[in-house]
């Protein structure tokens, strides 16, 4: 089949002879920071195929085609792939995943904030700063800033979550019902992505200074 996601529509069969059979055997976790199921309006075209160029008919195409995908290997594999949590990641590779190996999905936020020790660290916490490279409604789907808001909101209900981000999207405002309580942008004005990139590190300082001080003059 030709390369690109829109060739699925045109899948038939799915030969699997050539897998490795060691994946039988083997165990897969597969580290997720959305909950995005492979198709609809909150799939993987309609949310994920905008942000890297596909325009309004693009995306209908794509979904049709992951639409068939799943129904192939439902048909075939017996793994209905199309509505898991997840199946969205990374492309679809999340479903890819989940059907043609023995794969568990797991969060990978909680993961990592397991594996830090978040939780216990939070403990006596006043303030929590997070944050990724760009926050809006996707952010809402399992996303890190959001898994760390949960974890800390848990331990430490009183606990000041702040996030910061290069860019803030549409959406944004949705997290201030679900843990993280305010929203800081880093850039200091209009700038190209090779300045945001080369001033990163200054802009992310003068963001956390601005943030510690506000936080610390309000509990004068």
């Amino acid at each position: 089949m030709p390369h690109g996601g829109a060739s699925l529509a045109n899948l038939a069969t799915i030969d699997r002879s050539g897998l490795d059979k060691r994946l039988e055997q083997a165990t897969v976790r597969i580290a997720c920071d959305v909950t995005n199921p492979l198709t609809g309006p909150d799939g993987a075209s309609h949310v994920f195929g905008p942000q890297k160029g596909a325009d309004e008919a693009a995306v209908r195409e794509l979904d049709a085609a992951l639409h068939h995908y799943a129904r192939v290997v439902a048909a075939q594999l017996g793994r209905d792939v199309e509505h898991e949590p997840g199946a969205a990641a990374a492309g679809g590779l999340g479903a890819g995943l989940l059907a043609f190996t023995p794969a568990v999905m797991e969060s990978g936020s909680t993961l990592v904030t397991r594996a830090s020790g978040l939780a216990r660290l939070a403990q006596d916490a006043d303030l929590c700063i997070t944050g990724e490279g760009g926050i809006d409604g996707q952010t809402r789907f399992g996303k890190t800033p959001l898994g760390v808001a949960r974890t800390v909101k848990a331990v430490a209900p009183n606990c000041t979550v702040v996030a910061v981000a290069a860019n803030i999207g549409a959406g944004a405002e949705d997290l201030y019902e679900l843990g993280i309580d305010a929203i800081f942008g880093m850039l200091p004005g209009v700038e190209t992505l090779e300045q945001a990139m080369g001033e990163a590190k200054a802009n992310l300082e003068r963001t956390g200074a601005n943030v510690a001080r506000l936080f610390a003059h309000a509990r004068r």
